[in-house]
C-alpha cells in the first residue's frame, strides 16, 4: 500500500520552486499504550481538570489558556489571540543557503520527514537532488506549518529527498553543562579498547538487525494477559562488578575471541566436513573387504 501524503508545500531556492508532497519517515504505532480504566467495572476513565483553588471540576467553557508571567500569576489569552500569535503557514521551505551535509551535527536532528515530487514538479525534483548529492551539500532553511516554524535541512537520500526538521541552536545544552572527568587514558588500555572495537566493527549500518524487543515482549504479555494467563516478572539478573578496568577489558576481548571462535566451525560445516566423516568411514568399509 503506497505512503498517504500528510501535506504539501514547495522548496524554493533562488527563482526555482519544487513543488513537493510530505510523507511521514516512521510510524507512530511503534508505542504499547495504555489507558486508564475504572478497576470496578473496566469502564475508561475520561479526563477531567479540577480547579485546586475552588475544589471543582472545571467545564470545558471555563478554560482559558494563559502564560505564567510570574510565580502563580499568568496572563490570559482567548482562542482568537492565542490564533493570531501562531506563525502563519505559508506552506513553504524556503532555502537560506546550502552547507555540507557532514558540517551539521546529529545532535540536532528531531523529526525526519520524506519529500515526493508533487505535480509539475518531477524535472525540478530530480534537479534539486541530482545537484546536492553531485556537490554533497544539503539545503538548510525554514518550514512554518502549524503555527510554529522550523529549521529543516533538504538532502537525497536514494533517489527521494528527505527533509530533517532540527533542533535550533536555543533549544540544545551546551556539551560542555554535562560533568566529564578530566582523568588521562592509560596507553595499554587504549590498545585494548581499540582492539575490543575493531572486534565487533562492520563497515554498514544494518538497522534491519535489531528490533524492539522490550515492544515485542509486551505485547506478548498483553496477549497472554487476554488468553486470562498471569503475567510474572523476571528475576533481575546479576550485576557485573568491575574490579579493575584492564582486567574487564582483557575478559572482554577474551569472550569475545572465544564466541567469534566457536562460530567459524559452525560455518564450515558442509561438505568439508562431511567428507572429514566420511573418510574414516571409508577406510573402515575397505578394511572389512
Amino acid at each position: 500500500m503506497p505512503p498517504r501524503s500528510i501535506g504539501t508545500a514547495t522548496i524554493s531556492f533562488g527563482l526555482v520552486s519544487v513543488p513537493v508532497s510530505l510523507y511521514s519517515a516512521s510510524e507512530s504505532s511503534a508505542t504499547v499504550s495504555f489507558n486508564m480504566v475504572h478497576k470496578a467495572c473496566g469502564t475508561r476513565l475520561k479526563q477531567q481538570y479540577i480547579c485546586p483553588k475552588e475544589g471543582g471540576v472545571v467545564e470545558k467553557d471555563d478554560i482559558a489558556k494563559g502564560y505564567e508571567f510570574a510565580k502563580g500569576q499568568f496572563v490570559l489569552f482567548t482562542p482568537e489571540e492565542v490564533k493570531a500569535l501562531d506563525e502563519k503557514a505559508t506552506n513553504s521551505i524556503d532555502i537560506v543557503e546550502f552547507v555540507p551535509l557532514a558540517a551539521v551535527d546529529r545532535i540536532y536532528l528531531e523529526k525526519v520527514y520524506y519529500l515526493g515530487p508533487d505535480k509539475g514538479g518531477d524535472r525540478a525534483y530530480r534537479l534539486l537532488g541530482e545537484a546536492l548529492k553531485d556537490t554533497g551539500r544539503a539545503a538548510l532553511g525554514q518550514y512554518s506549518a502549524r503555527g510554529k516554524q522550523h529549521l529543516v535541512l533538504v538532502r537525497p537520500l536514494d533517489g527521494v529527498l528527505v527533509m530533517e526538521q532540527l533542533h535550533y541552536a536555543a533549544e540544545l545544552r551546551p556539551a560542555a553543562e554535562v560533568p566529564h572527568p578530566e582523568t588521562p587514558v592509560k596507553e595499554a588500555e587504549l590498545a585494548l579498547a581499540r582492539q575490543l572495537i575493531e572486534q565487533t566493527a562492520t563497515d554498514e549500518f544494518r538497522p534491519e538487525n535489531y528490533h524492539d524487543t522490550v515492544r515485542e515482549r509486551v505485547l506478548e504479555a498483553i496477549q497472554n494477559k487476554v488468553e486470562g494467563q498471569e503475567i510474572t516478572s523476571e528475576a533481575a539478573p546479576a550485576e557485573t562488578k568491575i574490579i579493575d578496568l584492564m582486567d574487564a577489558l582483557k575478559a572482554s576481548l577474551a569472550k569475545r575471541g572465544t564466541s567469534t571462535e566457536e562460530k567459524k566451525p559452525a560455518k564450515r560445516v558442509g561438505a568439508k566436513a562431511d567428507e572429514a566423516d566420511a573418510a574414516p568411514k571409508k577406510r573402515k568399509a575397505g578394511g572389512r573387504g
